[in-house]
C-alpha cells in the first residue's frame, strides 16, 4: 500500500549537480558515494563497465559505460552524461583520471580533477620521482639492475595503483626475474619503515587548505583497511611543497614511507581522494563535496571536526534476492526488542520501508503493558497496525496481507506463518538481506 502524495506538498529542490562516479564499483567509488550520497545537493549516478563490481547493489542509478580502454568510449560516454544531464565526473580510477582529463574537451561535463599535466605527470611513478628530487625525499630510483649495490630492493609498475604486481627483491636473481615478468616495473629504494598517506586540499587560488597524515597499518589489495591519524610537521610541510611545484585543485593525496633512519620518502602523489579518506570525512572534511565545491569556485572553508582516530574496514554483504511485499509483519519480544534494546539492523529495514510506502505490522504477545513499553523504546506511531495477541492466539491467523514477508525470531512461529499462509518467514539475522543501499 503506497500513500499518495499530498497535493500541498512542495516539491523537492532540484539539487545542485548531478555527479557520475566513475566507475563506481571501486573503493574510491564507493568512498565518493558515502560521502555524497546524503547530500540535499548532489543527486548520484553511477557509471562503469558490464562486468561484475559492487555499484549495482549501492546506486539506483548505475549506467553502463565503457571502459576508457575500449574503442569508441567517448562518444557513449557523452551521450549517457547529455542523457541524464550530468553536470560532474568524477574519476574513481587512475587510469580514468587521465583519459577524462585527457578528453575534457568532447565532454560536456565538468570533470572534478586537478589539471591535465598533472595527472599525466602522476599517473607515472618514476616521472613523479624525478620531478620532485631535490623538493622533498625521494627514494633512490635504479635504472637498471646493474645499478644496484645494496639489495634489497622494491620493484612495482610505473603505472601501478595501490601495491599491485609490487614485490621485494633480495638479490639479482630475483631482481632480473621480476624485471622480466613486467618490463613495465621500476626499481626503487627498499623503504622498511611506517608507510603514510597523507589526505590533502588545495583551492586553486588560495593553495593548500588541508593536509592530514594517516598510518596505514594494514592494507588489502593495495587499500588501508586499518589506518590511524598521526601527528607531524613534516605532513603538512612535504604537502605545501609538493604544490608548489605542481598545480593541484580539490583532493589530491600523497604516500610517503619512512628508510631505515625515519626519513619520509615521497612515494606517490595522485589528484584524486584515497580509498580511506573516508577518515578525514569522520572527522568533518568531506574531500569529495569540497572539491564540488572547488571545481564550481565556490567559497569553501575547511574546518575539522577531530575526534574520530582511526578507521578499520572490512567486507561488506549486500545481496540479491527475489522477495516482493508490500506488507512486514514483525514480532516485538525478541526480535524487534532484544534484551532491553531496539534492534537497529531491524529498524533500519523499517524505515526503508517507511520511506518505500510499505505497510508494517506489529504481531505480538507481549506480556506487559503494550503502550507503555513502545513509547519506552519510541516505537509508538511507527506502526500501521499493532495487534495485541492473547497468549493462545495465532499470528498466522492476522497475516492477511499479500504479498507479505513475517519476520520473528521463533522457529515454530515461523514455521506456522510459512505452511499456512504461504507467505516467506524470516529470521531477524535475513533483515540485513532485505536492506537496500541503493541511492
Amino acid at each position: 500500500m503506497t500513500p499518495s502524495p499530498s497535493s500541498t506538498s512542495p516539491a523537492p529542490p532540484q539539487p545542485r549537480w548531478r555527479v557520475l562516479i566513475l566507475p563506481g564499483g571501486t573503493e574510491i567509488g564507493l568512498e565518493l558515494r558515502q560521502a555524497l550520497a546524503w547530500n540535499k545537493d548532489v543527486e548520484l549516478f553511477s557509471g562503469g563497465a558490464a562486468v561484475s563490481n559492487h555499484a549495482p547493489y549501492v546506486f539506483a542509478r548505475h549506467l553502463v559505460v565503457p571502459s576508457v580502454h575500449e574503442e569508441g568510449w567517448i562518444g557513449a560516454l557523452a551521450k549517457v552524461v547529455e542523457e541524464n544531464r550530468i553536470t560532474h565526473i568524477f574519476p574513481a580510477h587512475d587510469d580514468v583520471t587521465v583519459a577524462l582529463a585527457e578528453n575534457a574537451g568532447q565532454i560536456p561535463a565538468k570533470i572534478v580533477t586537478s589539471p591535465l599535466e598533472t595527472c599525466r605527470l602522476t599517473r607515472s611513478k618514476s616521472a613523479t620521482l624525478r620531478l620532485f628530487a631535490g623538493t622533498v625525499p625521494v627514494p633512490r630510483l635504479y635504472a637498471s639492475p646493474e645499478d644496484v649495490a645494496e639489495f634489497p630492493v622494491f620493484v612495482k609498475p610505473d603505472r601501478g595503483q595501490g601495491s599491485h604486481n609490487a614485490a621485494r627483491a633480495d638479490d639479482v636473481g630475483r631482481l632480473r626475474a621480476l624485471l622480466a615478468e613486467d618490463t613495465t616495473r621500476i626499481i626503487v629504494e627498499h623503504l622498511p619503515g611506517a608507510e603514510h598517506t597523507v589526505d590533502c586540499f588545495s583551492d586553486r587560488d588560495r593553495g593548500l587548505l588541508y593536509a592530514s597524515g594517516r598510518q596505514r597499518r594494514r592494507v588489502r589489495n593495495g587499500i588501508a583497511v586499518d589506518s590511524v591519524l598521526v601527528q607531524d610537521p613534516r605532513f603538512e610541510d612535504y604537502a605545501r611543497r609538493i604544490a608548489s611545484r605542481l598545480p593541484l585543485h580539490g583532493a589530491w593525496f600523497y604516500q610517503v614511507k619512512a628508510d631505515r633512519d625515519g626519513e619520509l620518502k615521497l612515494l606517490e602523489v595522485a589528484p584524486r581522494i584515497g580509498g580511506t579518506s573516508g577518515l578525514s570525512r569522520a572527522n568533518g572534511v568531506n574531500l569529495p563535496l569540497l572539491s564540488l565545491y572547488e571545481a564550481d569556485r565556490l567559497p569553501t572553508t575547511v574546518a575539522a571536526v577531530p575526534g574520530v582516530t582511526g578507521i578499520d574496514r572490512a567486507l561488506v554483504s549486500r545481496f540479491r534476492h527475489g522477495f516482493a511485499y508490500r506488507t512486514v509483519y514483525i514480532d516485538l519480544d525478541d526480535t524487534l526488542i532484544v534484551r532491553g534494546q531496539v534492534n537497529p539492523e531491524l529498524m533500519k529495514l523499517l524505515y526503508q520501508c517507511l520511506n518505500r510506502g510499505v505497510r508494517i505490522v506489529l504481531l505480538t504477545r507481549h506480556a506487559g503493558d503494550l503502550p507503555t513499553t513502545l513509547r519506552r523504546h519510541r516505537l509508538d506511531g511507527l506502526f500501521d497496525q499493532v495487534v495485541h495477541l492473547k497468549a493462545d492466539g495465532s499470528k498466522a491467523d492476522h497475516v492477511t496481507d499479500r504479498p507479505a514477508i513475517f519476520i520473528d525470531d521463533s522457529f515454530r512461529e515461523r514455521q506456522d506463518v510459512a505452511l499456512r499462509t504461504g507467505v516467506p518467514a524470516l529470521d531477524p539475522s535475513m533483515a540485513e538481506m532485505l536492506c537496500d543501499d541503493r541511492v
